[in-house]
């Protein structure tokens, strides 16, 4: 292609391009750091003759220069080098003709590179200069979400989750995608899918842990929430049940309690529900552990007719354990067998978490940190985000999993939640969660003695 042909028209050049600023656009994420090629201030002929210089570092550099001439950006976004147009993909200056098509590259790193800045872009695109632009810009997206490769569909569907202004066929598409990392993150936070599509899309079940998803949301209606149990969904169930912004209504709950005693998973978050009524009690009594027992003790304010029943129902449980140990497989056995397995992962923790079962948590982080658990137990009953992000710290999680242990686990308030620095650290010092965790160490020993 010409480099200047299929503009068609003359422009006059300025005789140098502008200093690259501290604001500059990102560069691609293909080109490691490396010496700057390019001297700041170069004229226009020079920056047409680096378009076409034989060092394919030196064309992505050009590339990546937020003074670039969209002319030159176009040129670019056709190099033979993938590296080169993933420079121009990342380019937040890239006219969009040319992300059109980029959109349609043969290199996966290239779209993928392009799906984030688009997938950032459409937030802010009501604010976009002019109405071609927007209509162009979603364009690219609509490309986008229709690639074959699921790591793109999954950066755009984890960019676009929150937005408001995506035209619904796509976040209806992206919601049904078969691939969970597409998947979820539309069914958990787009606001633009109803009840409606949402029951529509757990009817049809077209993705493995949808369902998940979906109880995973900030507002689950009393329809969403029956449609959910419905499903016949347990681990669904268990994060339903586990979610603590949803409010169930008591045959749903019936419902529940109906299918919870052959189907552990859900006997600890079941207990926790707040709405429990008091029959509902007694029937979860006579088949849950003594732990979930003593949970139940903890987290409601029984009667005492119903308050004997349930501590009939302990003493019992007891007997029978110490009687059957070998049935009794406990949260710190589960615990111990996949550390063996190397399957004591933090997606299993988190998971763990989603699903209620805050005595495998408990063990899971105790064991990783090697604290006792009953300083994990205080740590996380405390709701203090700084005490539950210390532990996680120390159990190896990342910042991201710590966030959702802030939440699912510990039910940290919205406004004690401790967030990860830029999206991915630590927000605390070490020395600070050092403080944390000896001075919980320090009361359960205290206690001891």
């Amino acid at each position: 292609m010409a480099l200047f042909g299929l503009f068609g028209r003359k422009k006059e050049p300025p005789t140098a391009l502008k200093r690259v600023g501290p604001s500059g656009a990102k560069q691609s994420a293909a080109a490691p750091a490396r010496r700057k090629l390019i001297p700041q201030d170069i004229t226009y002929e020079e920056a047409k003759t680096l378009a076409r210089a034989p060092d394919r570092h030196v064309r992505a550099e050009l590339a990546s220069r937020d003074d670039a001439q969209p002319e030159l950006l176009y040129f670019l976004a056709e190099d033979k080098e993938a590296d080169v147009r993933r420079s121009v993909a990342a380019n937040n200056i890239t006219p969009r003709q040319a992300d059109l098509v980029l959109a349609r590259d043969r290199d996966d790193e290239v779209r993928c590179d392009l799906a984030l800045k688009i997938g950032r872009l459409i937030p802010g695109i009501s604010q976009m200069a002019n109405n071609r632009l927007q209509e162009v810009t979603l364009d690219v997206l609509q490309v986008l979400a229709r690639d074959q490769l699921p790591r793109v569909r999954a950066i755009i569907a984890e960019e676009i989750k929150h937005a408001t202004q995506v035209p619904q066929q796509i976040i209806s598409k992206l919601a049904r995608d078969v691939e969970l990392s597409v998947a979820a993150p539309i069914l958990e936070y787009s606001p633009l899918l109803s009840d409606h599509e949402l029951m529509e899309i757990i009817s049809v079940g077209s993705t493995k842990g949808g369902v998940s998803a979906i109880a995973k949301r900030n507002k689950v209606s009393p329809k969403l929430a029956q449609a959910i149990v419905e499903a016949n969904d347990i681990a669904a169930t268990a994060t339903l049940l586990a979610n603590p912004n949803v409010r169930l209504k008591p045959e749903t709950l019936d419902r529940v309690v109906d299918v919870a005693e052959q189907n552990e998973p859900l006997h600890e978050p079941l207990a926790r529900r707040a709405e429990l009524s008091v029959g509902a009690i007694r029937r979860i009594a006579g088949f849950v552990s003594a732990a979930i027992l003593q949970v139940m003790q903890h987290e409601h304010a029984l009667d005492e007719e119903t308050a004997k029943v349930v501590n009939d129902a302990v003493e019992k449980r007891l007997r029978d354990e110490e009687a059957n140990p070998e049935q009794l497989e406990t949260a710190a056995a589960k615990v111990v067998k996949l550390k063996q397995a190397g399957k004591l992962t933090e997606d299993a923790i988190v998971q763990a978490a989603e699903q209620g079962q805050r005595g495998f948590v408990a063990e899971a982080l105790a064991l990783k940190a090697e604290i006792p658990v009953a300083a994990v137990n205080k740590m996380i009953e405390s709701r203090s985000g700084k005490a539950s992000t210390a532990v996680s710290w120390k159990a190896g999680l990342s910042a991201r999993g710590a966030m959702k242990l802030q939440q699912l686990a510990a039910r940290v308030p919205a406004n004690a939640m401790i967030h990860a620095r830029d999206g991915v650290k630590y927000a605390l010092s070490d020395a600070e969660m050092e403080w944390f965790l000896t001075y919980f160490r320090e009361q359960v020993e205290a206690a001891a003695t």
